[in-house]
């Protein structure tokens, strides 16, 4: 698809891979950058060209439907929604408990708020000629992640949606739909599991995701990813062995 001249949203556009999707896409598009904390946005935001700032929360469904109004009034359309915002526990299921609260919380970001802001701004992306949602999953989404069991189910469950979505938005509209899965990323958002020392730079699946955008791959396996990817399915237990080796 054509990636010069849209008017692109990113959700957790104030820091790691969505703040490196915003360089990377800024220079030939408009970019919105959402998160919920606006001083965080616009230091991000102040070195950039093109990048403008909407402070909101996506688990809230008052602030998606400003969200949506804000978008429509002062830059009249969307042509690409990027769900990159998430929300993760690094803990033992059988040992450290609240496994039900953790997952509803990564639930709420990582799965039904991507469903629901695709849903609210579906009427403004058919608008377009040619428009995108890309939803950001994960490794983790195929091969679940011990030390991350309910972020690992949520993006499992984003990943089916995606595919779902891709489905039926093929039939009768111009939404093109893609899935960006990274691996360990070095990012704030992954310290806690290692993403210091053995993560791949934001900015190399920022890369892979404009490279795909253009060439219309849908499915964007980013580094060890398409490895892990074709091992799982491959052999499911001998791949989840090594993954969480």
């Amino acid at each position: 698809m054509n990636i010069t001249n849209n008017t692109i949203l990113i959700t957790g556009g104030g820091s790691g891979i969505g703040l490196e999707i915003a360089k990377a896409l800024s220079a030939q598009n408009t970019i919105i950058i959402v998160g919920r904390t606006k001083e965080k946005l616009e230091a991000a935001a102040r070195n950039l060209n093109n990048v403008y700032v909407i402070q909101a929360d996506i688990t809230d469904a008052k602030d998606i439907d400003r969200l949506v109004e804000e978008v429509k009034i002062n830059f009249g359309g969307l042509n690409i929604l990027i769900n990159n915002a998430g929300s993760a526990y690094v803990y033992n299921v059988a040992k450290d408990g609240d496994a039900y609260s953790k997952a509803v919380t990564e639930f709420t970001t990582n799965y039904f708020a991507p469903i629901r802001l695709s849903e609210k701004f579906l009427p403004l992306l058919k608008q377009q000629n040619e428009a995108a949602i890309v939803n950001v999953s994960s490794i983790v989404g195929f091969v679940p992640g011990a030390h991350l069991p309910t972020y690992s189910d949520s993006k499992a469950a984003l990943h089916s949606h995606t595919k779902l979505l891709r489905y039926e938005l093929a039939k009768d509209t111009n939404i093109k739909i893609f899935e960006l899965m990274p691996p360990l990323v070095n990012t704030d958002f992954s310290v806690e599991i290692g993403g210091r020392e053995n993560g791949i730079p934001a900015s190399e699946v920022a890369n892979d995701l404009v490279k795909a955008l253009q060439e219309d791959i849908y499915e964007i396996r980013v580094g060890n990813t398409a490895l892990l990817y074709d091992n799982f399915f491959a052999a499911t237990e001998g791949a989840f062995a090594t993954f969480n080796t």
